[in-house]
């Protein structure tokens, strides 16, 4: 094969894949559960552009935290935020899975057990 056909098929792969990535971009909410069995609203505003993924999450009080390293890779995503807290930045990683008008979320923190919920694209 020659170097240019190659390079085409490479490109053309790369825009398949980005055709193919889940449409996230908008607003999601969800009942993510909490200490001692209670659950709070959570807020994600999320807007991909091809495999890059940016937005926000609200946290506790209602504040926006930006998201980073984020990425949609057909129908997953996974992004990091980042959280001061009494001088103390703690980063928790989320990765979802995308099926129509829901994510199956996950959350890591650095410290306890993942907490999964579910987001659903707002009306």
């Amino acid at each position: 094969m020659s170097r240019k056909l190659i390079l085409l098929l490479t490109i053309t792969a790369l825009f398949a894949g980005a055709a193919l990535a889940a449409d996230v971009t908008g607003k999601w909410t969800a009942q993510v559960p909490g200490r001692n069995g209670q659950t709070r609203e959570m807020t994600i505003e999320l807007k991909a552009d091809g495999a890059a993924l940016t937005g926000t999450v609200s946290g506790m009080r209602g504040q926006a935290n930006p998201i980073s390293e984020g990425k949609v890779t057909g129908d997953e995503i996974s992004f990091v935020v980042a959280t001061e807290r009494n001088g103390n930045t703690m980063k928790q990683t989320y990765t979802g899975k995308v099926a129509g008008d829901e994510i199956k979320m996950k959350r890591q923190g650095q410290r306890g057990e993942p907490v999964e919920f579910t987001a659903k694209r707002a009306k």
